[in-house]
């Protein structure tokens, strides 16, 4: 049975995460999966230090989603009551770690900071973009929740025009949630925003490649990743 959660960013929402995190250490099952993120998505911003078992929970997801990411499948989760969530984006300042890059300007031109795509990579997205077209022939429509990743093109990318230009994007069946800004490296940061999409009127592959990644969307993006596809329990 999906887990059920209410407006995870109200004091009762949060509390009610809380209690259940306290024998617990993801929202189903004993590994991360995407009924974490799910949950993960939807919260504004990182629980105070009042709620110590979601925000040791909430500390612990955003690492793996930084370091390996999460491909468990989970069990299912609900949460109601929670309005999308749009955060101000700001291109974000210049720091130490931008500084030290301009200092080794000469080596760091040609580092390639989202790296290559590997076979393993390229079969995984495949098989993925199969299940997105599959879920489409499904006679009775559902919904799913993704999160996906929007990577600019350099630290000069102006990140609030890039989210303004991908929320920009209308379709039947599509609807823009949380958002935030991840860092990446030498003073980049990415996007990573929540969709919530009919399943028999949106694919997620005709998304990114007709839309997100050509004129005039493409000025501010490079590229799209689907961190987690989770569909939505009825």
């Amino acid at each position: 049975m999906a887990v059920a959660f209410q407006n995870v960013n109200s004091e009762s929402g949060l509390k009610k995460l809380d209690d259940f995190l306290l024998t617990r250490s993801y929202i189903s099952g004993y590994q991360a999966s995407k009924d974490d993120i799910t949950v993960y998505s939807y919260l504004a911003k990182p629980p105070s230090a009042e709620y110590v078992n979601a925000l040791r929970w909430y500390k612990h997801i955003d690492a793996l989603l930084r370091i390996s990411g999460v491909s468990g499948e989970g069990a299912g989760v609900i949460v109601e009551g929670s309005a999308p969530i749009t955060e101000a984006v700001a291109t974000p300042p210049a720091d130490d770690s931008k500084a030290s890059a301009a200092e080794d300007d000469d080596d760091d031109d040609d580092v390639d900071l989202f790296g290559e795509e590997t076979e393993e990579e390229k079969k995984a997205a495949e098989e993925r973009a199969a299940a997105l077209k599959a879920s489409g022939k499904k006679k009775e429509s559902g919904k799913s929740s993704v999160l996906m990743d929007v990577k600019p093109w350099d630290d000069e990318t102006d990140m609030k025009k890039l989210e303004e230009a991908v929320r920009s994007v209308t379709m039947e069946g599509l609807t823009f949630g949380a958002s935030k800004l991840v860092p990446v490296g030498y003073g980049i940061k990415k996007l990573q925003i929540m969709l919530t999409i009919v399943d028999d009127l949106v694919s997620v592959d005709d998304l990114i490649e007709n839309y997100l990644t050509v004129e005039p969307i493409n000025e501010y993006v490079q590229s799209c990743d689907i961190v987690a596809f989770n569909k939505i329990c009825k």
